[in-house]
C-alpha cells in the first residue's frame, strides 16, 4: 500500500487534482461494458429512492460516456416518472447549454474536436440559464469526499453551471454520481468550490451535512 504524503506539520497532504484524476481515470478505463451497465442499473435503483428526486418536477442531468456510471437507466425511469429532464449540449467556450430528453431517440452524438463523443439532446435548445429551473442537478464527477467537494474532470463546464446557478439565486438539490471506490478521504478545494448535497453510488446514498 502507497504511503500518503504528508505536509510540513506531519498531517496528511491533500492529492494533487491532476494526479488524482489520472488514477481514478485509470480505475475506470478498466471497467468492461457489462461492469458500467450492471452499476448503473444499481444507481438507477438507488437514487429513484431519493425524496429529492420523487418530488422534482425538473431535473438537469447528464447522459454517461466511456466509463462513467451508467445513467440511461436513470434517464428513463425518470422520465416515465413524468419528469421533465434536461441534458446538457457543451458550447465552444465550454459553458453548457440546455435541452429536453425525449428518449434514447432524441439525442445525438457529437464529438468536439479531440474529445470523446458526447450524447447531446438533438431537439431545440433552451438556453444555458434553463439549468436554473431544475429542482435537482445531477452532475459527473471522478470523486467526493466528506466535505461533499467533488471532483471533476477539469474542464470547467460544471463550474460555470454552479457559478450560474449562485447568480440566480437557485438552489437546486446537488446531488453527484460515482462508484463506490471514489467516495475518498479528501478532494483538493477551492474558494469557489460548491459542495454537493449527496452522492449516489451503486450501494447507497450519502449526505453531506455540511453542504
Amino acid at each position: 500500500m502507497r504511503e500518503r504524503p504528508v505536509d510540513d506539520a506531519g498531517r496528511p497532504a491533500e492529492p494533487d487534482k491532476r494526479t488524482l484524476r489520472r488514477e481514478l481515470l485509470a480505475v475506470r478505463n478498466r471497467l468492461t461494458a457489462d461492469d458500467v451497465r450492471v452499476a448503473g442499473a444499481a444507481l438507477a435503483e438507488r437514487a429513484l429512492e431519493l425524496p429529492e428526486l420523487a418530488r422534482a418536477r425538473t431535473v438537469a442531468a447528464y447522459v454517461s460516456v466511456g466509463g462513467e456510471p451508467g445513467t440511461p437507466a436513470l434517464l428513463d425511469a425518470l422520465r416515465a416518472r413524468g419528469v421533465r429532464v434536461l441534458l446538457p449540449a457543451l458550447l465552444p467556450d465550454h459553458d453548457l447549454d440546455w435541452g429536453a430528453y425525449a428518449g434514447e431517440g432524441s439525442l445525438a452524438r457529437v464529438r468536439h474536436g479531440g474529445r470523446m463523443e458526447l450524447f447531446e439532446p438533438a431537439g431545440d435548445r433552451l438556453g444555458p440559464d434553463a439549468v436554473t429551473r431544475a429542482d435537482v442537478v445531477l452532475l459527473p464527477g471522478l470523486a467526493v469526499d466528506a466535505r461533499g467537494t467533488r471532483l471533476g474532470r477539469g474542464g470547467g463546464s460544471y463550474d460555470r453551471v454552479l457559478a450560474r446557478l449562485e447568480r440566480a439565486d437557485a438552489h437546486p438539490a446537488l446531488v453527484v454520481l460515482l462508484y463506490d471506490t471514489e467516495v475518498v478521504e479528501r478532494v483538493p478545494a477551492q474558494p469557489h468550490d460548491r459542495p454537493v448535497q449527496a452522492v449516489v453510488t451503486p450501494s447507497g446514498v450519502r449526505r453531506f451535512t455540511a453542504a
